[in-house]
């Protein structure tokens, strides 16, 4: 739902900012600015229409009307409600002539039109410059280019024009780190929408007349706010921000027309950044999108809000961290421009809040090209994002560990083996960890289809034959999969496995077995032990091989986190080089002020093979 400031003037305002950047010109503007709009938003699955105008009173008005009712009584009703305006109109300038004037005097009001009864102006439907019958239905009558006639004043209807039904600007905005707008559309798409970013013209500058978000159009912003230049959905604050507040100025379209404008402004002043982080010189390495024939693949932990915003984690797990670089809004800006520099294809992420992906990742990572798929566990999940100009996204085959073991016919042989060892059996169902599957498949090349698969192992140190058990049934999911169900399918499968290469996990997935005898078998001791031995079919391989550490905190640093790649069907082009280790200990451990996590990303540029189909 859309709202106009409560103002002709205004109301113009907003009209002439949607002309500006129509296609047809000045030709057009002038040509549009003979009438006020009236917008319809009318969907076939609800039951109601809405109908939006301003009144020649300046009162903005929102009806909701049948979509089933005849138009006679939607026209009764703006009739009812433009006489109640003109009245408070009238009696607001009557009002205003009985103010005492500079002197002392009393100007009276004498007779006239505004002192006598008013009667209901009229109100009539045009559509081809022919009257619409009453009895008409609200959902035929309201056409795209009808006129509503308001007394003298004639209305453009306009049905169903490109409209946000969200917009929303980051909190916490520093310098030298992308603003990414979270916003919804109705009726059109972000890239046909005009954006037009503006900052103070200097710290504390006064806010618009009236105390709202400014109503005039970019070619004529208020006193307080200057253009920045920059015309693009995303904006990257300088050092020259610096204490100043942003606007951003959009008109949402679709290729063929614009809807009304909205603006918003920032809460808060831009902050100073924190200079150089981890990531920047990896960044070096991933300037730009990737051609057609390579995958560029990200795998990273980003650790989540829920965990990081405990007293636990403030004084025990990462006490060398400065306090407000574990507060999310702080973590945000790090993540989203670590992420989007890398101009990734594929990024699997772990430890990832349900109100960071919809309000944070989503909106950055779309903005630069990439959508994405989310899986809950308990207080967080799985993310998985894919660039759009590359794949499309044929199906999703997530599972829960413990549910699929449990029910699936897939993993019989496996649970008949667990059940002989019941407090081992007991704990592997108590997890809940989940994994993400998605089947995608290349825009340049429909026969390039590919399983990614993202997933976050169970955590504890002594947990051992947990993993090796959740792996197992990852590994027969995977094959159903991207063997039975998309026959011979390469496979991608990241995530933190929270197991070192010495472990039990990591042989069995790189060997393709594990022997009952293995000592993973009784990583908690003999009372949960339950040695059995597993093989699986593929021939998986560490992208980005077996790095001193992927995580790295006060009490532990080592290898959690890969990319695991099908060796039969992808290779790697490039792994793009870690954080040194200077740079990762130059605020003692991870997080810090300049890196969001205590994990770090995975990065590699992974090609097809040319025998692959």
């Amino acid at each position: 739902m859309w709202r106009l400031p409560g103002s002709r003037a205004a109301l113009r305002g907003v009209r002439t900012a949607v002309e500006r950047h129509t296609r047809a010109g000045a030709a057009t503007e002038k040509a549009a600015g003979a009438m006020e709009r009236a917008v319809v938003r009318c969907v076939p699955s609800e039951p109601k229409l809405s109908l939006s105008f301003a009144l020649a009173d300046g009162s903005h008005k929102n009806m909701q009307r049948d979509q089933s009712e005849p138009l006679g009584r939607a026209l009764s009703r703006i009739a009812t409600n433009a006489l109640k305006g003109h009245a408070k109109a009238a009696a607001a300038k009557k009002s205003r002539k009985n103010r005492p004037n500079a002197s002392g005097s009393v100007a009276c009001a004498g007779p006239g039109p505004e002192s006598t009864a008013a009667s209901e102006p009229v109100v009539k439907l045009y559509y081809r410059e022919e009257a619409v019958a009453e009895d008409v239905l609200n959902v035929d009558a309201w056409q795209d280019g009808a006129v509503l006639q308001i007394g003298d004043v004639k209305y453009k209807v306009e049905r169903n024009p490109p409209a946000f039904t969200e917009l929303q600007l980051p909190r916490y905005i520093m310098a030298g780190f992308p603003v990414c707008p979270k916003l919804s559309l109705e009726f059109g798409d972000p890239a046909s929408s005009v954006f037009r970013w503006y900052k103070e013209a200097k710290a504390g500058a006064a806010e618009p007349e009236g105390g709202g978000p400014s109503s005039l159009s970019p070619s004529s912003p208020s006193p307080g706010w200057t253009e920045t230049g920059v015309n693009e959905r995303v904006y990257t604050p300088s050092n020259a921000d610096i204490g100043l507040r942003l606007k951003l100025h959009c008109t949402p379209g679709n290729g063929q027309r614009f809807g009304p404008s909205r603006e918003l402004e920032s809460v808060c002043p831009v902050e100073a950044g924190p200079g150089t982080c981890t990531f920047d010189h990896r960044h070096l390495y991933t300037k730009k999108v990737t051609d057609d024939s390579l995958i560029r693949t990200v795998s990273y932990n980003l650790l989540a809000d829920t965990y990081a915003q405990t007293e636990f984690s403030r004084s025990v797990l990462y006490p060398y961290c400065a306090p407000y670089a574990l507060e999310l809004d702080y973590r945000q800006n790090l993540i989203q421009k670590e992420l989007t520099g890398y101009n990734a294809d594929l990024i699997c992420l772990q430890e990832v809040d349900r109100s960071v992906f919809t309000d944070s990742l989503v909106p950055a990572l779309e903005a630069f090209g990439l959508e994405g798929v989310f899986r809950i566990k308990q207080h967080e999940g799985l993310a998985t994002f894919y660039r759009k100009a590359k794949f499309t996204l044929l199906s999703q085959h997530d599972i829960s560990f413990h549910e699929a073991l449990e029910s699936d016919p897939l993993h019989k042989e496996l649970l008949e083996k667990l059940v002989l060892y019941p407090s081992a059996q007991e704990r592997v169902l108590q997890r809940s960890s989940v994994l993400q599957v998605s089947v995608l498949q290349s825009t340049k090349d429909s026969s390039k289809r590919i399983c990614v698969a993202n997933t976050h192992l169970y955590w504890h140190p002594k947990g051992g034959y947990i993993r090796l058990i959740q792996m197992a049934v990852a590994l027969a999911h995977i094959r159903h999969v991207s063997c039975d169900l998309y026959p011979d399918i390469p496979v991608i499968f990241c995530g933190d496995f929270n197991s070192t290469p010495s472990t039990g996990m990591y042989h069995f997935v790189v060997n393709g077995s594990i022997p009952e005898d293995h000592e993973d078998w009784a990583s908690n001791g003999e009372e949960e032990r339950c040695n059995m031995s597993l093989t699986h079919f593929f021939k998986l391989k560490s992208a980005c091989g077996e790095p001193a550490y992927t995580n790295y905190v006060g009490g532990f640093h080592g290898c959690l986190d890969y990319i695991f790649i099908d060796l039969n069907a992808l290779e790697v082009e490039q792994v793009i080089p870690l954080p040194s280790h200077e740079e990762v200990t130059t605020h003692q451990a991870l997080p810090s002020v300049s890196h969001p996590s205590d994990h770090i990303a995975l990065v590699c540029d992974l090609k097809w093979k040319q025998t692959c189909v």
